[in-house]
């Protein structure tokens, strides 16, 4: 997924039971978030969620 500013932004979805675990990996800096939500919501959701906690992250490392 692109981002503003020429970042990439990587996610990986794993399924552990009835949660799923989503990681944000940003791909200039290799800062990486991860977000759990249950596997009944929608991909887009949790995307969004660790998309959201990466770039608050990103602008706590500034």
């Amino acid at each position: 997924m692109a981002e503003q500013g020429g970042h990439e932004v990587y996610f990986e979805f794993v399924a552990i039971g009835n949660v799923v675990k989503v990681t944000a990996i940003d791909s200039a800096t290799g800062i990486e978030v991860s977000a759990m939500g249950p596997a009944s919501a929608a991909q887009a959701d949790l995307q969004q969620l660790a998309l959201r906690k990466l770039k608050a992250r990103l602008k706590r490392e500034e």
